[in-house]
């Protein structure tokens, strides 16, 4: 994919706040630190884009995004962190289920997980819970680099098996060496285009 423009659009959290539901969207979800940010710059061939931080739970708001005018990227808040405030992860839950249920632009969820990290019951809940809404997922596994060969292999086995996604459906990913951003694109354009 060439890119040739690439803009933050707004900040939202609740329906009434949302850009129109002109383009195609691609939602990017996943635990806070897995390298969601770093995924949407690769992907967009920009630096800072998306604010990225080595800081986890950041992204409190849903972040929309338009690019080449083709379509809409929407970066969701990381979950699972412990060290956000209660009353803000409370807003989150019913924030994230809210836009993923009702937005009708919503073409398909790029599910970022660490190959460093066995999915949780956050992971599996939220695959369950795309399939329930018929949402087609992504599923990306990020900071290859950051793995042997061999442990990247293990990795992989033991992820594919945890969700009961067969090992080919996982794109690998590392925003450092820019490894899997073609296969990141073509499954975007093969969403979007069922």
């Amino acid at each position: 994919m060439i890119i040739k423009s690439a803009e933050f659009i707004t900040s939202a959290v609740k329906p009434p706040q949302y850009p129109p539901a002109a383009l195609p969207e691609i939602a990017f979800a996943g635990r806070s630190n897995v390298g969601k940010s770093s995924l949407v710059n690769v992907l967009v061939n920009r630096k800072r884009l998306v604010k990225t931080s080595s800081t986890p739970g950041r992204t409190q708001l849903i972040n929309f995004f338009e690019v080449n005018g083709q379509y809409s990227f929407v970066d969701l808040p990381g979950y699972g962190y412990a060290k956000v405030p209660l009353a803000v992860k409370k807003t989150w839950g019913p924030m994230m289920r809210t836009y993923l249920e009702k937005r009708e632009s919503l073409r398909g969820v790029v599910l970022i997980m660490d190959i460093r990290r066995v999915p949780g019951q956050e992971e599996l809940d939220f695959i369950l819970w795309l399939r329930q809404y018929q949402i087609p997922a992504i599923p990306v596994v990020t900071k290859t680099d950051k793995l042997s060969k061999s442990k990247q292999m293990k990795q992989l086995a033991v992820i594919s098996e945890t969700l009961g996604v067969d090992r080919d459906h996982l794109i690998q990913f590392s925003a450092k060496t820019r490894r899997g951003r073609d296969q990141v694109w073509a499954a975007i354009e093969a969403t979007v285009n069922i």
